[in-house]
């Protein structure tokens, strides 16, 4: 069996739309109520798993989920015409397409049984994600049903649980053993601390981790607006390139890992606070970039455009990739319309360590399966969505006429 690291991107949904729904998430509270480019938003993201593949990476692909939420809003003795107003926007969140909170993946050389174990994220803080999981959990049956996986079901209210957003790991490389390490939140000023550490260990029990890391990220981080770890940190084989301020006893958390994988020399690449900000880190979300291993064995940075754009940001990058580090490539890519509503290059993909012969090929992405996608969004995807047209029983048809011309690819069971 040949295990390699699966990227799995969200598709973005034809709804997507700027409710400014996600408190402490300053770029959605920013945008609120401002036009959004459902088209635009689905190409870009096509556009980076196109990228991902000439880099040589293996992408594999989410599809999004039936909105609105008609079920959802049944429950609540609602529908999508009487629904109120925040409610009708929650039932036609597009959130789904970022994947890295979709669910927290621990690859088989971890885990006690030898599979590779999948639990979905409750997302239960946020009423617009809070209702994502059954179908993520649908998906996540079909794509991973070989018994190479184990899927378990969501971990229960009241513990919040959103995913690989506050999830990494460390390792030699990726088909070897590595600790996970399981980032809560517990308090930040004015905004939640969506990850709670009941809900981490629980997790990792199920998977049957022998010995996780459970680390608090800083008050500080989350009063700045990183709302996840991933906005501030993100791990790669055995480097963690991390802000300084991004963990709240960040020596005690240095010192585990190294005590942890005593036989792989961790590198930790920390930017330091005096050169960039916390501000800085989040608005141009330089920590949520996919780092990768490229087939050559260099690291590379995918990371957004907006970071290309920080002043502060690129010089110290440029000196980063200058030296002797092992982060040697930068490469920036477009996903504004994502970044608009909250969510860099790695929010949009949740990484999965696995053959590619135990995945259902469907969830596995080529050129020419992009470009069947990219014709799908090009003739079905709203261009724009206005934010008083939810309640347009035209645009609500055309959504889901537009999903059901997608999953008409071979995939007419969800």
């Amino acid at each position: 069996m040949s295990l390699v690291e699966i990227n799995f991107d969200g598709i973005v949904g034809p709804s997507h739309n700027y409710a400014g729904l996600s408190a402490g998430n300053l770029a959605s509270t920013k945008n609120a109520g401002a036009v959004s480019h459902p088209r635009a938003a689905a190409l870009q993201g096509v556009a980076k798993m196109r990228a991902n593949l000439a880099l040589g990476l293996t992408q594999g692909i989410f599809l999004p989920h039936d909105r609105p939420d008609d079920a959802w809003l049944a429950s609540l003795g609602a529908d999508a015409a009487s629904a109120e107003q925040h409610m009708r926007a929650a039932a036609m969140s597009a959130s789904a397409m970022w994947a890295a909170n979709a669910a927290t993946v621990s690859p088989a050389p971890d885990t006690a049984d030898g599979r590779c174990h999948l639990t979905p994220a409750n997302l239960m803080t946020m009423p617009h994600r809070a209702h994502e999981w059954p179908g993520t959990l649908a998906q996540l049956r079909l794509a991973f049903a070989n018994p190479a996986f184990a899927v378990h079901a969501p971990v229960h209210a009241p513990f919040g649980d959103e995913g690989a957003a506050n999830h990494m790991r460390l390792c030699a490389q990726h088909d070897a053993p590595g600790v996970e390490v399981f980032v809560y939140g517990v308090r930040g000023g004015a905004f939640p601390g969506r990850q709670h550490v009941e809900a981490s260990k629980a997790v990792a029990r199920l998977h049957g981790l022998s010995d996780p890391i459970f680390v608090a990220q800083s008050e500080a981080a989350i009063a700045a607006g990183a709302f996840h770890n991933d906005v501030v940190a993100v791990a790669n084989e055995r480097v963690l390139f991390a802000h300084e301020l991004a963990f709240e006893d960040k020596d005690q958390f240095y010192e585990a890992l190294a005590a942890r994988l005593p036989e792989v020399e961790i590198e930790i690449v920390e930017v330091p606070a005096a050169l960039v900000t916390l501000e800085d880190a989040i608005a141009s979300y330089l920590f949520n970039a996919q780092l990768v291993t490229l087939p050559t064995g260099e690291m590379a940075l995918i990371l957004p455009t907006e970071a290309r754009e920080n002043t502060r940001v690129w010089s110290w990058l440029e000196t980063l990739i200058a030296g002797n580090g092992p982060i040697r490539r930068l490469v920036p890519v477009d996903v504004r319309e994502s970044m608009a509503n909250g969510g860099g290059p790695a929010c949009l993909r949740l990484r999965v360590v696995a053959d590619p012969a135990t995945v259902d090929p469907r969830f596995l992405a080529d050129e020419a399966k992009l470009n069947r996608i990219a014709g799908v969004i090009e003739r079905h995807w709203p261009e724009e969505i206005a934010p008083d047209a939810l309640a347009d029983p035209a645009l609500v048809a055309a959504i889901r006429s537009a999903r059901m011309a997608l999953l008409a690819l071979g995939f007419d069971e969800l």
